[in-house]
Order: structure tokens, then C-alpha cells, then sequence
């Protein structure tokens, strides 16, 4: 079949980039002609897929969003794919996956968060935020799809409730992790030299958040619970011998990285937080930490929690990752994200005590024998959510889609 995947941007990282490689360099393999629908692109995943770029005119965020999805509509009408399998915003498709969750629930839980004070002085963003919100509902009004691809029930659920899709016009398919290149095995060999680098001694626990868009994913209140664990230790264990040192080690990019540092010196934590930069390769980050924690505002799914159980990581997160779904007490521990209260006060507030339970988790899980116990149960559950179960399941999908179609043009 010919078949067209469309989102704006390609590239190698990214949660849907990634995943979006993944399924054309499978659908390749089986033997179908896969076209890449872009604006901009990366290296081709399989050298069977093709690239189709449409770079219509236009300037800011929010129109290049809205020619993007006009150009994919013309193109789609003159091109004759079989199937077209959108993974952003973008209104023609016959399968949709929903990757980035509803653009309305980021907005109401995260996107304060996700921008700088001068960002959200001067409402910068909104027109973006309303082309993208227009987007999604032409996406998924009633007629525009055949199937819907949610990758977390938490997902499935908002979307049934915002867009009333059927309960059989939906499918649930959990992202899957590569088990390979996520091992425990590498804590020995590459997490070793990682922590090495990284200046963190082989007898420290290190707390490992992984992740760009620092806002959204919690690193303030991280940084605070972080020194109330640190607090609580010395208070409950006052000069116990052999209690290993905490690290906080924080990987990823964000532009307003210097505010964080800040908040870090504020706190006292010193040379105990390392900011470390983005890296190209997070499997020597997980094997070279103990703990993993993204006591994340929203994410659909994130991918990072499967890494790090893939690793043998316990994760310590937020009922605001889809990926909590599938953690039990003995992998890690889903805490309540801060709700979204409408004044400053109470912001503050709401803030303070997600802080304050962090800091507890961080004080019950930065155990030695506590993360031993819990890394073989760990890496026992990301071995359900391999890489290739996901992209059979999704397949499938596509295929029942295609054949559904190829139906209505016979008829």
C-alpha cells in the first residue's frame, strides 16, 4: 500500500519523532511505499521511505501550524495514498495518534508553567494556542477519522469526553521501549563512566531528571523537594554513619536553564544538583543513576519513565504521565500533581505541598537496599512494552483502517 505518515517536523528525537521512525521504517520493511509528509526533515529511518516536503509561505508558529495542515489537505486530495496516519495537528488523515494529548488539558495544567515571566506578561503564544486548538477540532470532529490512537488511558479518556469519539473509533496502545539499548547491564560498563564524568562517587544515590521543557516537567518542585529530602535526612538521622549522599543530577535543555540554577544556588544545594546539558545518549544517564523522578505537570505519555525501568530504575512521578498507569508500589511511586488553582496564593500553595510529598517519596526511596529490591521488578515490567509490541499493535490498526476504506471505495 502506499502509505503517508504526516506531522510537521522530522527529526531523530523527540517522543512522536522517534516513534514516527519506528513505524516507517517497520511499514517499510513489510513492504508497503511510505511516504514521510513534512515541513522539515532529518535522515531518512529506512531507505525505502521517501520524503514529501511542503513548505508553503508563512511566518510565526501559528501560521506555519495552519499552512502546514492546508498543504497536507491538498496534497492528500492529488497524492492517492491508501492511508494517511497523522501524529500531530493536522485535520486529514484516516488514523490519528495522539501523542501530545488534548492541546486544551496542556494548557490548563502546564503551559503557565512551560513559559517565562515575560512569556506570560505579554500573552505570548495565544495565537499559536488557538490555531492548534482549531486544529485538533477539525482532527477529531465526527467524520474527519476512521481510528483514533490513544497511547495512555488518561488520554483515551479526555479525548472521549472532549470530542465524543466512540468508544470503537478509539484504540489504546501504550508506547514501547527498546530493551536493548536500555539495559542494566550498562551500569557496569557505559553508566559506570557516565557517573564517573559526571563527578558522582560510586557510593552516592543520584537522582536522575531527564527531560526538556524544565517547567512542565517539574523542576522546581523537584529542586525544592530535593532539599526537603536532604533536610529530613539529617533531622531524622543526625550523623548516621555510612548514609549515602544524595545527587541530583538534571539532563535535558530549557532556555531559561539560569533561572534554575538560581533557584538551586537559593537553595544551597551547591555542586549536589549538576546541570549536565542535553545528551544523544540517555541509556548511560539511567545507568549511571539510581532513582528516576519527573514529578511531571503533563505528559501524555513519557517516554522516559519506560527507559528507566527499562534500565532498573524505580521512577518516582506524577497521576499527570500517562505512563504512571502502569506502575505498581513496588516499581516507583505516582504522587498528585499540583491542581491548577486560579490565583497566585493558591498557586503557591498548591505548589508547596506537591514539594512537600516529594520530598517524602525522595526521603522513603533513597534507599540503597529499597532501589535494589525494586530494580528487578522495575525492569520485569518494561519487558511487557517492548518496542515491536507497539508497532505490531499499531499495524494492526492502520491495516483495519485501510481495509475499512478500501471497502467504502469498492461500495
Amino acid at each position: 500500500m502506499r502509505i503517508a505518515l504526516i506531522h510537521l517536523r522530522h527529526a531523530e528525537v523527540g517522543g512522536t519523532e522517534r516513534f514516527m521512525n519506528r513505524i516507517a521504517a517497520h511499514l517499510a520493511g513489510l513492504g508497503h511505499e511510505v511516504a514521510i509528509v513534512c515541513r522539515r526533515h532529518g535522515a531518512l529511518p529506512h531507505p525505502r521511505v521517501r520524503f514529501v516536503v511542503l513548505h508553503g509561505l508563512a511566518v510565526g508558529g501559528a501560521w506555519r501550524a495552519w499552512r502546514f495542515a492546508q498543504d497536507v489537505e491538498a496534497h492528500v486530495r492529488e497524492a492517492r495514498y491508501d492511508l494517511v496516519f497523522a501524529l500531530g495537528k493536522t485535520w486529514t488523515h484516516d488514523v490519528i495518534r495522539s501523542g501530545g494529548g488534548c492541546h486544551q488539558t496542556y494548557l490548563d495544567t502546564a503551559d503557565r508553567h512551560a513559559r517565562g515571566a515575560w512569556e506570560r506578561a505579554t500573552g505570548w503564544g495565544a495565537l499559536k494556542n488557538r490555531v492548534a486548538l482549531d486544529i485538533e477540532a477539525k482532527a477529531y470532529a465526527p467524520g474527519a477519522y476512521r481510528k483514533v490512537i490513544a497511547i495512555s488511558d488518561m488520554v483515551r479518556r479526555d479525548l472521549m469526553a472532549r470530542y465524543a469519539i466512540p468508544p470503537e473509533r478509539i484504540e489504546l496502545i501504550y508506547n514501547g521501549v527498546d530493551l536493548e539499548r536500555f539495559h542494566p547491564r550498562l551500569r557496569t560498563t557505559a553508566g559506570a563512566e557516565w557517573r564517573r564524568r559526571a563527578g558522582f562517587a560510586p557510593d552516592e544515590i543520584v537522582i536522575l531528571f531527564l527531560g526538556s521543557g524544565f517547567g512542565r516537567k517539574g523542576l522546581e518542585p523537584l529542586l525544592a523537594a530535593f532539599a526537603g529530602a536532604r533536610a529530613r535526612a539529617k533531622a531524622h538521622a543526625p550523623g548516621t554513619p555510612g548514609r549515602p549522599e544524595l545527587r541530583l543530577a538534571v539532563v535535558g535543555r530549557d532556555g531559561s536553564q539560569a533561572h534554575y540554577e538560581t533557584i538551586a544556588q537559593q537553595l544551597k544545594l551547591g555542586d549536589r544538583v549538576r546541570f549536565l546539558g542535553e545528551t544523544r545518549a540517555p541509556e548511560e544517564c539511567y545507568a549511571g543513576s539510581d532513582l528516576y523522578v519527573l514529578p511531571t505537570r503533563y505528559d501524555a505519555f513519557a517516554f522516559t519513565i519506560l527507559e528507566a525501568l527499562a534500565s532498573g530504575l524505580p521512577v518516582i512521578t506524577t497521576d499527570r504521565a500517562g505512563a504512571a498507569e502502569l506502575l505498581g508500589p513496588e516499581h516507583g511511586e505516582v504522587l498528585a500533581a499540583p491542581g491548577p488553582p486560579a490565583g497566585a496564593d493558591a498557586r503557591a500553595s498548591s505548589d508547596e505541598a506537591a514539594a512537600e510529598a516529594l520530598a517524602a517519596a525522595l526521603e522513603r526511596w533513597c534507599e540503597r537496599g529499597r532501589i535494589e529490591v525494586a530494580a528487578p521488578a522495575a525492569r520485569a515490567l518494561a519487558e511487557r512494552y517492548p518496542f515491536a509490541l507497539t508497532l505490531a499493535r499499531t499495524t494492526d490498526v492502520l491495516m483495519q483502517a485501510a481495509a475499512e476504506r478500501a471497502r467504502e471505495q469498492r461500495g
